[in-house]
């Protein structure tokens, strides 16, 4: 192979290069070189020193466990807003039901309060997005299940369907405004009119 080298680089600078050194005088974030076999006194060449990437890691990670810890230390926020309450007429004096309460009262099945007060239930339309999440995740049955047990009851006689409401706002309307009112909707349209029953 030539001396020349590769690309019109002297095969002899290579080596020189090879052998420089990182002096003290260079200013921070660049090194100077200078060729091995020159004197002291002998023309200088800055170059830019890039981070070692050893160093780049380190610094990633103490971003990323500062962001870890400014998630651990913020401050809870509230309940979602879209997370389905079951609410009750302010003057009910019942605060918990279990889930078999529950679901025997909005099967139609229980007609009253756990203190024997009558309960009106109020739903909104099978279709609705916040019914089906209620049914499922509240009382474990689909609203399908629910429908059938209403229609039974109706056909046979023994029993009636709960009251429709075709919106959330009606519904907070119709439990504010109805004695031993039960009913159910997303936290962000809660008011002081009505109160949240929880589940045991």
């Amino acid at each position: 192979m030539s001396r020349q080298g590769i690309g019109g680089v002297h095969y002899r600078y290579v080596q020189d290069v090879l052998a420089s050194f990182v002096t003290s005088g260079a200013g921070h974030g660049e090194f100077i070189v200078k060729r091995a076999d020159d004197d002291v006194g002998s023309r200088r060449r800055t170059v830019p020193l890039t981070q070692p990437r050893g160093k780049c890691r380190v610094a990633a990670l103490k971003r990323l466990l500062l962001l870890a810890l400014l998630v651990m230390l913020a401050p809870a926020t509230g309940a979602d807003p879209r997370q389905v309450a079951l609410i009750a007429h302010p003057e009910v004096n019942t605060r918990t039901l279990t889930r078999d309460n529950m679901r025997a009262i909005f099967a139609m099945r229980q007609r009253t309060w756990p203190d024997g007060q009558a309960v009106r239930v109020f739903v909104l339309p099978n279709n609705h997005a916040v019914h089906g999440r209620f049914t499922k995740e509240r009382l474990a049955v689909y609203p399908h299940q629910l429908q059938l047990a209403w229609d039974r009851m109706v056909f046979s006689g023994t029993g009636q369907a709960p009251s429709r409401v075709s919106s959330q706002s009606e519904m907070l309307e119709r439990i504010a405004t109805t004695p031993g009112a039960l009913g159910y909707l997303e936290r962000e349209y809660l008011d002081d009119r009505v109160q949240v029953i929880s589940m045991e």
